[in-house]
């Protein structure tokens, strides 16, 4: 891995460490206000996406940030980085423990690198996925430093599928597999990523919520399924706080058929 490479991975664990340190402390302790989408925010999402822009600005001059929580109109700068800088604030606020840090650099609005780290849980997903980028970058899925990679398994009631809340209609149809329900959107994903889950589904995520977990499910051998239009690349000057990306992941790409009729009665 070159410098540049190894100097994202090293800004991407060392923020996220000292960021979730701080938010661990206020774990469970601290009230939520809603926001105009219904959605959850806490002074802690707030202190925490002020934490990584300025780290961002410090250490990559003239790269662009496009946040959940202040900064939501895409730049088109060549490079930027999109950061949630806690995906999972109900979790958190009530003190469940799955709650993250997403950040992912996009290279011309599409991800190429993408890290995700629970605190409470004390993992850390990262991985690289240059796509058609032409970029040459490493490769690979990892969890604390050690490669994953989606699961070969077929589908039978011992395995699990993640909803969220505005999938349940799934149910409905005799689902084949074990139902589980994170609360995280981009940890939902990953747990596809590391052969946990065969697949899972958000209604209404947004692209902070995902992009992240968009390269490292990739990366994991994953198939990344836009049920509506596609995330990336992202368009220069769009605001995108009120664009939801429904999704559907699954751990290969044969699964897709398989999967996407049980998933037809959620409303996107």
């Amino acid at each position: 891995m070159n410098d540049f490479w190894t100097t994202i991975l090293d800004f991407a664990e060392t923020t996220t460490t000292r960021v979730g340190a701080r938010l661990m402390q206020d774990f469970g302790q601290v009230q939520a206000l809603q926001k105009a989408d219904g959605s959850l925010v806490t002074q802690a999402d707030k202190w925490a996406d002020q934490e990584i822009r300025d780290a961002i600005a410090s250490t990559f001059s003239g790269y662009g940030i496009l946040t959940e929580e202040s900064e939501r109109t895409f730049p088109g700068t060549e490079w930027c980085w999109v950061i949630d800088p806690l995906d999972g604030t109900t979790n958190f606020t009530r003190g469940i423990p799955i709650w993250s840090i997403s950040l992912a650099l996009l290279y011309r609005g599409t991800p190429i690198f993408g890290y995700v780290y629970a605190p409470p849980l004390n993992q850390a997903f990262h991985g690289f996925w240059p796509g058609t980028s032409g970029l040459s970058t490493p490769s690979g899925a990892f969890l604390n430093h050690h490669p994953i990679h989606t699961s070969s398994d077929a589908p039978s009631s011992n395995h699990f599928f993640n909803l969220c809340s505005r999938s349940l209609a799934v149910v409905q149809n005799g689902f084949p597999c074990k139902i589980r329900m994170l609360g995280v959107a981009s940890y939902n994903f990953l747990t596809v990523a590391a052969g946990a889950t065969l697949g899972g589904i958000e209604a209404t995520p947004k692209v902070w919520d995902i992009a992240g977990a968009w390269v490292i499910v990739q990366a994991a051998g994953g198939s990344w399924v836009s049920l509506d239009s596609e995330p990336f690349p992202l368009s220069n000057g769009e605001d995108y706080s009120d664009r939801s990306f429904p999704t559907l992941v699954v751990s290969r790409s044969d699964l897709v058929t398989f999967f996407t009729p049980l998933i037809k009665d959620v409303k996107i």
